[in-house]
């Protein structure tokens, strides 16, 4: 029924056309360089594709080695809903393998190919047309005697010659293909010309009853382009990967050619996948963990940025209302995220406090200000600001202790053979003092030249380190226990900074300022607000 429904739906806009969509991450995938994956890992794999609601999966090439072999079979037990299907070469052990391999598939597809370029036909091949066409009738109907579903690939179609391809097609045909699939073997069409072809070859065997497939390579970036155009031309099944793996440059991509037609339902009237996106990015995780490819940041879709805004205009129009910046939801592919602002240095202050209310601070504008010109001096050193540091920032801010001492610089210098040092130039009610101090390391240096400023000798019971966040730039948070006087307990200072020494001494300082505080010790002078990170 289905069929008969895709068959009528190509003659009428009444009814929805399914474009297949056939994955071979299994095959083409894993020849990208480092993606080798064990059998286990492929039949993981599989079965999330079959999740993903794939409707053919190319499990792999069943006589290139035992492995292979032995992926397909178990993929061929394990997975129901979906097609099993092996690639093999015009060649009738490589055919005969795929049957073998796929002998246990509920549903089973061998895809045999042979090159139609001029180019490969004579460097590659070294056969005449003839030669090519009697081998690949010959490879069709013996894959006939394994399975009744035959799909039969032209290699290198893209610079084939028209005439030859309508020659080879029409006696594929006759010789009992039921899927003929026109590769763009090396990236080499234009989206308007991958769509010229194949409109034209839909076109001249209208009525044959086979489907028209394509497979496009990436090598100009123009895969999933080029497969578009191909289905807004007639081909009803796009053969793709998941992340876009593959030989060289990679494959369309899966979830950009399905989300492409979801998106942009307008242009893609009455066609649809089976896909179930919301599977999409689990399914893009597993393939990026087992194979160890991950995507670039900006990949579409299912980048670590592809639902990401950092600019401070983006962010004020998606915290009002999603659509301006955003053209599909993050749930849609099944990627649940509670918020798409990244801070960083081109954040504004809407998005700044909009985050700020989601970890739970209800700031007014005076703090606002105060926690938004330290976030700007933090971003300016830091390439991503984390929740953490927003949450040390606020915090710090709110120190209600007055400031007594504040670090205005500091200077170190230490070596392995070298003698620590220390300078530092700290306010004190408007006047600036600065010292020199050595000492037995170089965080002994800091406090001792803080001591000789202040002029208040604490001893240090307790110092702690912490990164805030993750990565090389995480902001440090430092906690200190110094006794000032040996009648009284030790008091704690916080400091937070990028430099870790940095924070060692606004620690201390908060330390002493605390002490002075509780000693009511304070001198009468005009209090600085807290230091800034």
């Amino acid at each position: 029924m289905e069929e008969k429904r895709e068959k009528k739906g190509q003659n009428s806009h009444q009814e929805t056309q399914f474009v297949k969509i056939f994955d071979t991450t299994l095959r083409d995938g894993e020849q990208s360089p480092g993606a080798s994956m064990t059998t286990a890992e492929k039949v993981r794999v599989a079965k999330q594709l079959e999740k993903l609601r794939v409707d053919i999966i190319e499990a792999g090439f069943a006589a290139a080695s035992p492995g292979d072999f032995e992926a397909i079979y178990n993929i061929a037990k394990e997975v129901t809903d979906s097609t099993i299907c092996s690639l093999a070469r015009a060649v009738e052990r490589d055919i005969a393998q795929a049957g073998k391999a796929i002998e246990p598939a509920k549903k089973r597809r061998i895809h045999t190919f042979i090159a139609t370029s001029p180019i490969h036909m004579e460097y590659k091949l070294r056969m005449k047309p003839d030669e090519v066409i009697k081998r690949a009738v010959e490879a069709v109907k013996y894959a006939r005697t394994f399975v009744d579903d035959v799909e039969f690939s032209c290699e290198d179609a893209g610079r084939s010659e028209m005439e030859f391809l309508k020659e080879i097609i029409d006696a594929t045909i006759e010789a009992g293909a039921t899927t003929i699939n026109i590769p763009d073997t090396v990236g080499y069409r234009f989206p308007n010309e991958m769509g010229e072809m194949i409109k034209e070859l839909v076109t001249y065997f209208d009525g044959r009853g086979v489907t028209f497939s394509v497979h496009c390579h990436n090598d100009l970036g123009l895969a999933t382009a080029n497969s578009l155009f191909a289905v807004l031309n007639g081909a009803r099944q796009v053969e793709c990967t998941i992340n876009g793996l593959g030989e060289r440059a990679g494959n369309a991509s899966l979830e950009e050619v399905v989300m492409a037609m979801k998106v942009r339902r307008d242009l893609f009237k009455g066609l649809d996948t089976r896909i179930n996106t919301r599977e999409i990015y689990p399914t893009s995780r597993l393939v990026a963990d087992i194979t160890g490819i991950k995507p670039q940041p900006n990949k579409a879709i299912v980048g670590k940025n592809a639902f990401a805004h950092e600019s401070g205009i983006h962010q004020d129009g998606v915290l009002k209302y999603k659509e301006t910046y955003e053209i599909m939801r993050a749930e849609d592919i099944g990627l649940d995220i509670k918020d798409t602002i990244v801070l960083g240095k081109h954040s504004g202050r809407h998005a700044l406090r909009k985050k700020l209310e989601q970890l739970g601070f209800s700031c007014n504008d005076e703090e606002l200000e105060k926690i938004f010109t330290r976030f700007k001096k933090l971003a300016d050193r830091k390439k991503e600001i984390y929740d953490e540091d927003l949450i040390a920032l606020v915090n710090e801010m709110r120190n209600t202790t007055p400031i007594v001492y504040k670090l205005l610089s500091l200077q170190l210098t230490d070596c392995s053979n070298g003698v620590p040092s220390a300078y530092a130039k700290i306010e004190f009610n408007g006047e600036v003092k600065e010292e020199v101090a050595i000492g037995k390391g170089i965080i002994d240096a800091v406090f001792k030249v803080i001591d000789r400023i202040t002029g208040l000798k604490g001893i240090l019971k307790d110092y702690r380190v912490e990164a805030v966040t993750q990565g090389k730039d995480a902001l440090a948070k430092v906690m200190v226990k110094v006794e000032f006087d040996q009648e009284k307990p030790p008091v704690l200072g916080h400091g937070v900074d990028i430099d870790t020494m940095k924070a060692s001494a606004e620690a201390y300082l908060n330390a002493l300022n605390n002490y002075l505080h509780m000693k009511d010790l304070l001198p009468t002078l005009q209090t600085s607000t807290r230091g800034e990170i």
